[in-house]
């Protein structure tokens, strides 16, 4: 399995911040009012896997006092980091689709003062749930095996 690219994430933002854009600027009207708190979970889920890959990374690397790790708890992890940093990118695309309208129309739409303030939290917690599911992702590599100067020179 290959490591997760920048530009296949940015490329997953930029199609969505365009269709988001689109489907806001036909439908702003009828969406219902978006409070501040609803992009808050993507955050905290970033903010956990954080935490998870401090420690995942501790016991693939052999630390002292820490049971080694089970090969499928690696790979689920793996499978987590990738799906949420696609997901954290296309929610960061979505909270951008919706900026790219209601900042122009700041002084024109009431309501969009307030959803202003829910896209720009919405982007930082995105950002924050692909931060997360990248060290999560990078945590899960193997360490390379140690280079034993003995076993160099038994071999000679």
């Amino acid at each position: 399995m290959t490591a997760t690219r920048a530009r296949d994430l940015a490329g997953i933002g930029i199609v969505i911040a365009m269709l988001a854009w689109l489907l806001v600027r036909q439908y702003y009207g009828a969406l219902p009012p978006l409070r501040w708190f609803i992009p808050l979970s993507l955050g905290v889920l970033g903010i956990a896997e954080l935490m998870g890959a401090r420690t995942l990374r501790s016991r693939i690397g052999g630390a002292a006092g820490l049971p080694p790790v089970n090969a499928l708890m690696a790979a689920r992890a793996l499978v987590l980091a990738k799906a949420s940093a696609v997901a954290g990118a296309g929610f960061a695309g979505l909270w951008l689709g919706l900026l790219a309208y209601t900042l122009p129309n700041l002084g024109f739409l009431a309501a969009a003062g307030d959803d202003t303030v829910t896209g720009i939290i919405g982007v930082l917690s995105s950002a924050l749930l692909v931060a997360g599911a990248l060290v999560l992702e990078n945590a899960c590599r193997t360490p390379p095996p140690p280079k034993d100067r003995n076993d160099r020179n038994a071999r000679s």
